[in-house]
Formats: C-alpha cells, structure tokens, sequence
C-alpha cells in the first residue's frame, strides 16, 4: 500500500532557499498545516522576520508583512487592534526575537496581546554567517566565540520560554522540537494549540521550537538532529511553560 502525502494548500509552490537539514521547512509546514486545519487561511496575516525565515511571505498563500528587525510583535499588534478577527502570528528567529526584539516580545507578553508568536531557537544566527546568538550555549563556537561561549564574558543563554511563562499577560507558553517524528507530532500540537489560544481569545501565546542550523553548526544534517538532543534540549527542556487557556 502507497501512502500519499499531499501538501497543504496553505504553502504555496515556491522552492524553499533553506539549507538542507534545516528545521525552518519542517516548521513551515507545520504552521500551515494547522492553518488548514483550523480553516483560518482566509484571515489569517503571518509577520515574517529579518532572519533565515525573511522570504516566508513567499512560502506562505496567506496575507504576510515583512516586519523590521525585532519589531514583527509591535507591528502584529497593530494588525490585530484594528481587526481583532483576523489570526495574527509572528514567526521569528533568536536574533530577531531574543535580540534586538527581545523588549518587543516581552511587552507583547506583559500587554496580552492575542496574538501567536513562533519562534525558532537554532542557537546561533544563520543568515549573517553563524555569529553567537543570546540562545547559543555555553562552550558553543560560532564566528564571534571562536572559542566557545564564555559565560564570564557574554553570561549564560536567555531561556525565552521561560521568562515569557513570568508574565500575568502570557496564556500559553511550550518549548518543542523538530529533531524527532514524535517531537515534531507534539510540536504541531502545540502550534495548533498555541492558534486556538489566539482564536479563543485568552491572551498571549508562544511556541519555541529548538531547530537544526547544521551549515553554521558545522554538523550533517543527521548531526545537527542529534546534537538538538544531546546538548540542545538538556539546557532547553521540552514542555509547556504556562497554560492558562483552561482557565
């Protein structure tokens, strides 16, 4: 028996420029396929970053805004008060969003925004050459820590889920991944959830999701998946953060 997978018209045909190995495909689908499914494609208006993800307007057949640097949840904030029944989301990378976004992300947050926001933790920055980023670990060797992250020097990586888990005005916060078939099935649940959070109207919701960057990791494909688990996920345990949608 042939099993036939068919893509979600929510991802359009346009080749994706996305290293190979890299979680930021996988995610898109992931995205998309949720919106399919909860048949939002209509009003939904995703906010794509300066990042590796900077083109996902072309990935995605929905409403998109390129947004500057750092600033996807100030400008979906905007979207969303004027039309509170359009599904707003950013997607974001860790330099755009625990970086030069970092004060975007958590005012969000603190305001309640309801809006979803995923953000992708590769551990370093991708598109600008492999410089270490705020999540990059310690002892990690990038471009610009060509010795490894020194906690002394730069201080030890920002877990982002769980600061944003801190404020009254999140409702939904988990960490996920993409380096296996089962943590990839329990990171669409979360987006969806995260989604029906947004549609529920109970407040602010993020997923992280810790992906592959094997070019700037110096790693294979199959590496990189690996080192996501053995190195990535100790210092990033997996799980829901805050969930308050029950409430």
């Amino acid at each position: 028996m042939t099993t036939v997978f068919k893509k979600t018209p929510v991802l359009t045909d346009t080749i994706m420029h996305y290293c190979p190995g890299c979680g930021h495909g996988i995610v898109h689908r992931l995205v998309a396929e949720v919106i399919e499914e909860l048949g939002i494609q209509d009003h939904t208006i995703g906010f794509v970053p300066v990042g590796c993800a900077v083109f996902g307007y072309k990935y995605f057949d929905i409403d998109c805004v390129e947004a500057a640097h750092g600033r996807a949840p100030a400008a979906a904030t905007g979207c969303k008060r004027v039309n509170p029944n359009n599904i707003v989301f950013t997607y974001q990378g860790d330099g755009d969003l625990a970086s030069i976004g970092a004060a975007e992300i958590v005012h969000a947050a603190h305001r309640g925004e309801k809006i979803t926001t995923i953000f992708i933790n590769n551990a370093i920055y991708g598109m600008t050459g492999g410089q270490m980023a705020p999540t990059t670990l310690v002892g990690q060797k990038t471009t610009t820590s060509p010795y490894g992250r020194d906690p002394e020097h730069c201080g030890k990586p920002i877990r982002i889920a769980e600061m944003i888990a801190t404020i009254e005005g999140a409702a939904y916060v988990e960490r996920v991944s993409v380096d296996s078939t089962a943590n990839i099935r329990k990171a669409k649940a979360a987006i969806k959830k995260a989604f029906q959070c947004q549609i529920d109207r109970k407040g602010f919701a993020l997923v992280e999701v810790l992906s592959s960057c094997p070019t700037n990791w110096g790693k294979s494909p199959s590496e990189a998946m690996d080192w996501i688990k053995s190195d990535m996920i100790p210092y990033y345990p997996l799980g829901v953060k805050k969930d308050i949608t029950n409430e």
